[in-house]
């Protein structure tokens, strides 16, 4: 299904590529992976290839980009590539001899998928022996994992900023306003003590998640309720007792 995009083609980031080329590339700004990507297809752009940037910000293009998931039943975020003709796509960053096996009309295998849990990074303040352990099971869980692409080293890893100590578990869906508020104070000290690691997500954010979970939830609004109608009939009878009220 090749779209016309002649009323688009503003959207379109690479100058000179042909608009009525199928090959089209679906980014976001602010993702990652696209932007490891860009450098890929602009390459492959100028070694003359015709691959069409489609930014998903751009109406058009995210009409463009649901009317082909519909079509070939494809379903994939960004970064996206996708032959418009064929419905023949690769869903997120993959290797520039993959993408140029896809531009030849091959189907590109999916990429390999992890195998086994990857052991927990050491906290900052875990002792030497804790952390050459680690290492040491990282390394073989690596090894496992080879086939894997963009997997980083155990130095890599430990070069980037860990935790001093492990985050509290996060609250359940069905939690009760007591029991997030107990866990904003646990959270927040926690936070406290990481202030060094980048993105850590506000508690508040993390609370209001739940609250909007429960509030799409009218088994959890009925819940909620149930347990602060006990909580208040156990307060009155705990004041009736103390007045001497039977």
């Amino acid at each position: 299904m090749k779209k016309n995009l002649d009323e688009t083609t503003e959207a379109i980031v690479v100058e000179e590529v042909n608009v009525d080329s199928p090959w089209y590339y679906f980014y976001s700004v602010g993702c990652a992976f696209c932007t490891k990507l860009e450098p890929i297809i602009d390459e492959l752009n100028e070694e003359g290839h015709e691959i069409l940037k489609l930014d998903l910000s751009v109406p058009d293009n995210r009409k463009l980009a649901t009317e082909l998931s519909k079509e070939y039943q494809k379903n994939c975020g960004t970064p996206w590539l996708i032959n418009a003709d064929t419905g023949n796509h690769i869903c997120g960053f993959r290797d520039k001899d993959i993408i140029i096996k896809w531009l030849n009309g091959e189907e590109p295998a999916p990429p390999p998928k992890i195998q086994g849990a990857m052991p927990r990074v050491p906290l900052m303040d875990d002792s030497k022996t804790k952390v050459k352990h680690w290492k040491k099971e990282y390394n073989k869980w690596l090894e496992v994992n080879k086939e894997v692409p963009n997997l980083q080293t155990a130095e890599q890893i430990l070069e980037r900023p860990r935790p001093k100590s492990l985050p509290p578990l996060m609250p359940k869906v069905t939690s009760t306003e007591k029991e997030l508020a107990k866990f904003k104070q646990t959270y927040q000290k926690w936070v406290d003590e990481n202030k060094h690691l980048p993105n850590i997500q506000p508690v508040d954010r993390i609370i209001q998640n739940i609250k909007n979970q429960q509030q799409n939830n009218p088994n959890m609004v009925v819940k909620n309720l149930e347990v602060k109608i006990n909580t208040l009939e156990a307060k009155l009878d705990k004041m009736m007792k103390h007045f001497g009220v039977k």
